[in-house]
């Protein structure tokens, strides 16, 4: 009996240290909330969450879908610590007041994003006086036409909007709606497989201008560098992954947006994820010069009041070393 009962104590103290070393670990994982949307280009954030991986590097994270025109606001309240948004929308929040720091970039569109137009619509002149379906000031999509629009000497104001999601635009436009749709992947591709609805005029294939970065608070990049740096990791692990087992992979960032793998792995081909690699290039002058070209369209659009003098707080690379 004795030698029964130092062993049933023995399982006790054993399993209560297991519990214990489980609550610490639980206990020093760092909370952290990050806005995004269905892009597809953020879903190597999904698989970093879905696979574990951001647990794997102590973090508890909470990924937020927040419409692109209101992350800003989730930040400024603090309600997101971090942010996944394209470089022009980091360039926009911190000269409307709201700071925030990119840490890494994620993606860069190759035919991603684009403006889908009836048959009869032919060149960019032929859109004067046209209505066109497009998101909110302060999303990609805006300063995406924006930017194709300015590159042919015209304007919003030789064209008529009507606000409409990247999802909504898409399916309008092929439900007859509009002579226009300025959207993105996975949505393009409803446009791209009803060709009897029209055709795409323009991506980014032709307009380079949709790269998308994850950005934090400055105050909380400030007191948490490690998680910071873990965030960054987790998601070059992603990309490793998805490398290693691209089927799985598919899978799991495909059905956060109601997607097959195979279908997801489609609307992926538009675009290129950036690895530590292109990180580096990318910080390296490539990015500061596009935030300045940015900058001047968005004052054009009227998305900005005042063009900022100071880019370099809009970016630490330190998280990519």
């Amino acid at each position: 009996m004795r030698k029964s009962n130092v062993k049933f104590v023995s399982l006790l103290l054993a399993g209560a240290a297991t519990a214990s070393l489980s609550f610490q670990a639980q206990a020093q994982e760092v909370k952290l909330a990050l806005g995004m949307s269905g892009w597809t280009g953020f879903a190597p954030l999904t698989l970093a969450d879905k696979a574990g991986l951001f647990k794997k590097h102590g973090l508890a994270v909470e990924l937020k879908m927040i419409p692109q025109k209101d992350r800003h606001l989730a930040l400024a309240s603090k309600a997101i610590q971090c942010a996944a948004t394209t470089v022009e929308t980091h360039v926009a929040w911190n000269a409307n007041g709201v700071p925030i720091v990119q840490i890494f970039q994620m993606d860069k569109s190759y035919g991603a994003d684009g403006i889908a137009v009836r048959g009869n619509i032919n060149n960019f002149a032929d859109l004067k006086g046209k209505t066109i379906g497009v998101d909110a000031p302060g999303t990609a999509p805006y300063f995406g036409l924006a930017w194709m629009l300015s590159k042919n000497g015209m304007s919003f104001k030789d064209v008529k909007l009507t606000t409409l999601s990247p999802q909504a635009a898409a399916q309008s436009f092929v439900a007859g709606q509009n002579d226009a749709a300025m959207t993105y992947e996975p949505y393009l591709s409803t446009v791209r497989a009803n060709p009897q609805s029209g055709k795409i005029l323009a991506t980014t294939l032709d307009y380079p201008m949709v790269m998308d970065t994850v950005g934090c608070a400055p105050d909380w990049l400030k007191a948490n560098p490690k998680a910071a740096q873990s965030l960054a990791n987790a998601y070059f692990d992603a990309l490793e992954m998805i490398k290693a087992e691209p089927a799985k992979s598919n899978e799991i960032m495909g059905a956060a947006v109601k997607q097959t793998g195979e279908a997801f792995a489609k609307s992926a081909a538009f675009l290129r994820w950036q690895d530590k690699a292109a990180n580096q290039k990318f910080f390296a002058g490539e990015l500061q010069a596009f935030m300045r070209d940015a900058s001047a369209i968005l004052l054009e659009a009227g998305v900005i009041r005042r063009a900022p003098t100071d880019f370099s707080m809009m970016f630490d690379t330190s998280y990519i070393k």
